[in-house]
């Protein structure tokens, strides 16, 4: 008995590798890329790391014509307050018809970011999230990926209610 239970848990062993190549695996999704992921990120952080601007270059920047100043924050969020000039396209709803529209079809455009972290205030409309998962972060990342290759992030943390800084109350 416990001979014809070795051999039936043998044969089952030996017929599961055959049984998964025939059904497909929920981790091998050919439309989810996760080391094209990471690559990405990577050539992302060295271009990230050079595209850091002070707040006076950004504000600057942002006032130059052919520069869009993109807020990738939720509809909401935005609503309630955002940098004077800021364009809205949350991030969930990065796609490439998207991004085109809202960008133009000029992939070399400067493109400026900012997110919640960027804020000090550290409340509504701009809480603060866990510093790895910074809007800014995915925010470049998704640009990037999209063909999107001057853009450029803000850099420090500032006050909404600094009067140097062009804020829209919703």
């Amino acid at each position: 008995m416990h001979r014809r239970l070795f051999l039936s848990t043998a044969g089952l062993a030996a017929a599961t590798p055959a049984l998964a190549q025939r059904q497909p695996h929920p981790g091998n999704n050919p439309q989810i890329d996760y080391p094209g992921f990471e690559k990405l990120t990577g050539e992302v952080r060295r271009l990230r790391a050079q595209r850091l601007l002070p707040f006076a270059t950004f504000r600057r920047q942002a006032a130059e014509p052919g520069t869009l100043l993109l807020d990738a924050r939720s509809e909401r969020a935005f609503a309630e307050g955002h940098i004077a000039g800021a364009v809205n396209l949350p991030l969930p709803d990065f796609h490439a018809e998207s991004l085109a529209a809202t960008i133009g079809p000029d992939v070399s455009r400067r493109i400026l970011i900012y997110c919640n972290n960027n804020f000090r205030n550290a409340a509504r409309p701009v809480p603060m999230k866990s510093a790895p998962l910074a809007l800014n972060i995915g925010t470049f990342i998704n640009l990037v990926g999209y063909g999107y290759r001057n853009v450029w992030e803000l850099a420090d943390v500032i006050d909404f209610n600094d009067p140097q800084v062009p804020w829209v109350r919703g």
